[in-house]
Formats: C-alpha cells, structure tokens, sequence
C-alpha cells in the first residue's frame, strides 16, 4: 500500500531522561579506548533533550560500530538511540523509505529485499543504525556508481537542544543539512530518516574473483571493472615484499537481473568468538602464513551467484569478531589518496607497513569515485582508498599509523574519522580544512572525545 503508516513514537518526557542518565564504561570497537561515560536510553524521540541539568555533553550513539572514540564521549552524556528501532512509511512503488534513526540496516534489509529493494550503498556490517550512517556517511563497494550514503538520503529531521525540530534536506535548512551528513552525530539528534533505495530482482549476486600482481595492476582491474559491475573491491596482502608487494584479489558483482528467490536471510549459523583471543594468535609470522594462504586459494579468475550478506558483509558471520585482535584490540587505518599520486602513495604505505612486520590480514582496497557527498566532513572523495587493520602493540603501532599520515599529507589525501582513535588535530585540520565552516554548526550541546581530541576543544 502506498505510503503504508507503519508506526510512529514521539514524546516529551525530558524529566524521565534525566532520570535514567547512568554510568557506564563503553569501549571503542577496536578496543583500544575505553571511556567513562553516562548514558540515558530514548524509547521514544523526546521533543526535548536532557540539557537543562546537567553541563555534560551529549553524544548520539547507536551499534557502537566506530572503531575509534567518535562515538565515545568522556565524562559526557550518551543518547543510546538504538531503541528508536520503528518504521514509519514505505512506498513499495517507488522505494521510498522513512524510518527512526535507530533502525539498524539489518532490519532495513530483513523488510525490504523480500520486496524487491535494496539499500543503495552499504557499509561493510550491516550492524548500524541508519542514523550512524547518516552521522559517518558511509560509502561501500558502488562508490563509482552510487557516491555515499549521504547521496541517498531526501531528508531526516533533527532535534537540537534548543528544542528546535529541523527538517533537513538539499532544499531545507540546508547548511545542517550539509553539516549532519558525516558530522558525527555533533549538529543533534537524528529522529527519523527518509532513504530512497534501489530496486533489485532478489538477494543474489553474480561475482567474478580475479588475482592481481600489484597495486599497477589493481587500479587497471579496478578501471576495467567500473564499467561493468556496480559493486567492486580488493583484498591486498598487506605484509606483501618485493615482488609480492600489493598482490591481492579482485572482486566484483552486479546484482542478478534473474528471479532468484526472495530470501532475505541466508539461514546460516554464525560463529561467535566467545572471549579475547590470546594476542600470540596474531603475529607476524600467523599473519604471513594466512595471507600466502588466502593469495594461493585464489589463483585464478572464478565467476559465481553468492547472497548478498558474504558478499557485502564477510564479517558479520562471525559474532564478536573484534575480539580475535586480543585484550588490548586493534586500530583500523583507512586513508583516501588522490589517483594521480596513488600508486606511489600506497606502495609507500605498504612498504612503511612491511617494514615494521605489524600489516594486517584484514586489508582493503577500493577505488573511489567522482560522485560528490553532500555532507561537509565526508571522507570519500576521487582517489584510491586502502583500510589496514593493525593489532594494537603500543606505542610501536601508534608511530607507525603517524608515519602513514605523513604520507597521506604529503600527497593531500584524508584519513577516515569512523575509524580513527589517533591522529593528530593537525592532521584533521589539514585533511579536512573546512573544519572551521562545521565547527560553527555544532549543536552547542555536542561534543565527543574524537572532537575535543581534533579540535582542540578542551573547555567541556
């Protein structure tokens, strides 16, 4: 049915926020930063936020997916939003779809590709909530084709402290518009999110597997492959030398034009990893035997149907995966390079890499596109994009990730804020010099331990 009312909470309640506000130490997913906190639950969107006694900062939080501490607000206040969980309209003609920001795309999905819909871009978990992907302007495996998240988005409304609700869009209060997508939950509240998705003809998707040499010929593959197939990505051996520096696997797919079922689940059973894995498992030497491993396992081209959750989403399989990085976790490094330099800039990266015997197995490579993002902090733009999983081993691993940066700046590239746990607020500055232009829409109420670190914000 056409503009279907699905459900809708909406309430005051701004006392009972008040009351709920508790203590609790969340961790960063990589594991690297834990954060004493306070934390309030909203079970319906409030019409007011929980401002007026208290001087602690607010911070949105929903899955808790960033790596680093952007969503992570010390001392402060977070506004768990992942009780937000209700549908509110869906347009089965056109793909229109309204949703509460706390809706995780798992349950996007679970609704829509049954009926022949899917979401437009997608990060690599299907594990956030939409208006995570708002805040972080997620891009996935289409960039070339589809941009960010953010291109998809027709408008969300937003709660500010002033109790103000904004309805904004490309026509609408434009500037937090701009400013909301990839701001990092630091302009409000998300409340709900109106998303245009795309049409599909089932949950399966016809993928071509293809080894390269080098990060040369990666780019050549990648070129070649975006004119044909929607969705593309690499796996490189980041522990690669010599003549195996930047080899890797190729992967490709378009969604299937054929009737394939509508299953929207896979139905298979997940592996948990129950506890912190000893940190001994992942070593230099464990992680070399897994990568030449996973190299000879795809030695030549191979073409098949695969669903679409191994396909976009490897780890979701496996429950608590962050936990095989050990007690003291991991750090993510992504990096955005422009293509006219990318080539030199990641080989010199995954040779400042090898050189130190801390790559990872999870590493990624991606060619960005030239479709921009609406928001003012989006980190994708042209280039090539590599992201490095590094098992935390002090401050050994710390030198090495400002050592990549000093790359990344050297050829005007950016490093991705979801992610990150360190760098410097110079770096940020000069990644992102429109920081300024952002900073004046902030709600003056937000703030998050990532801001105050990049910002140099150290009066809350």
């Amino acid at each position: 049915k056409r503009s279907r009312q699905l459900c809708c909470c909406c309430g005051d309640g701004v006392r009972s926020l008040e009351s709920a506000i508790v203590s609790a130490n969340y961790p960063s997913w990589g594991g690297t930063i834990g954060k004493s906190q306070h934390v309030t639950s909203l079970h319906w969107i409030p019409t007011q936020l929980p401002v007026s006694s208290t001087a602690r900062p607010l911070l949105p939080r929903g899955m808790g997916r960033s790596y680093g501490d952007s969503c992570l607000n010390d001392n402060g206040v977070l506004l768990d939003a992942t009780h937000l969980d209700h549908f509110i309209s869906f347009d089965s003609d056109t793909g229109l779809l309204c949703a509460e920001a706390g809706v995780t795309l798992d349950l996007v999905l679970q609704f829509v590709v049954d009926k022949g819909w899917f979401l437009p871009v997608t990060p690599g978990t299907r594990f956030v909530t939409l208006g995570g992907a708002v805040a972080n302007d997620v891009h996935g495996k289409n960039h070339h084709r589809a941009g960010t998240f953010g291109c998809h988005i027709s408008r969300f409304e937003l709660l500010r402290s002033d109790g103000s609700r904004l309805v904004c869009s490309a026509e609408q209060n434009t500037e937090l518009y701009r400013a909301t997508i990839g701001g990092l939950g630091l302009t409000g509240l998300i409340c709900w999110v109106e998303l245009q998705l795309k049409p599909i003809a089932g949950p399966l998707l016809e993928t071509t597997t293809t080894p390269f040499a080098s990060v040369a010929e990666f780019i050549e593959l990648s070129d070649n492959a975006d004119q044909e197939f929607e969705h593309t990505v690499a796996w490189v051996d980041a522990l690669g030398r010599g003549s195996n520096l930047g080899r890797g696997v190729f992967f490709c797919g378009n969604h299937s034009d054929r009737e394939n079922g509508r299953s929207s689940r896979q139905n298979k059973r997940c592996f948990s990893v129950p506890f912190n894995l000893p940190s001994i498992v992942l070593n230099p030497v464990t992680m070399r035997m897994f990568n030449a491993a996973y190299t000879r396992t795809h030695q030549r081209t191979v073409r098949k149907d695969v669903h679409y959750e191994p396909f976009f989403y490897p780890l979701d399989g496996i429950q608590n995966w962050n936990r095989i990085y050990g007690k003291r976790g991991f750090y993510q490094y992504q990096c955005v390079v422009p293509r006219e330099n990318g080539v030199d800039a990641i080989n010199e990266i995954l040779e400042r890499t090898t050189r130190t015997s801390q790559g990872s197995f999870l590493s990624v490579l991606k060619n960005f596109g030239t479709c921009p993002s609406p928001g003012m902090l989006s980190f994708p733009r042209p280039g090539i994009t590599l992201a490095m999983d590094f098992p935390n081993r002090g401050q050994r691993t710390l030198d090495l990730m400002d050592d990549l940066d000093q790359v990344v700046l050297q050829v005007y590239g950016a490093v991705y804020p979801a992610k990150d746990a360190r760098m410097s607020a110079k770096a940020f500055q000069s990644y992102y010099p429109n920081w300024h232009e952002f900073a004046d829409l902030i709600d003056p109420a937000f703030s998050s331990s990532f801001w105050r670190r990049v910002s140099g914000d150290v009066s809350v």
